[in-house]
């Protein structure tokens, strides 16, 4: 199977409704995003995804200054 969909200018994107069935997503759920070799795996994310990445919050103070939320606002 195969699916596209755009890019709007905020940077977000529709999962399409194939790929949602296929993965069993539906509003709400937290989905994993992962990179290897230029290539981004998109997969259902588990409790153990997101206690993860709840995890690192508070380790990615660096990236709360004011001027880092003024130049990421937008996307």
């Amino acid at each position: 199977m195969q699916a596209i969909s755009k890019i709007t200018s905020k940077y977000q994107t529709t999962i399409p409704a194939d790929v949602r069935a296929a993965l069993g997503i539906g509003k709400g759920d937290a989905v994993k995003f992962e990179i290897q070799k230029g290539r981004v795996t998109l997969s259902k994310a588990t409790p153990v995804d997101i206690a993860f990445s709840k995890s690192l919050e508070g380790t990615l103070s660096e990236w709360q200054s004011e001027s880092d939320e003024e130049a990421y606002r937008a996307l």
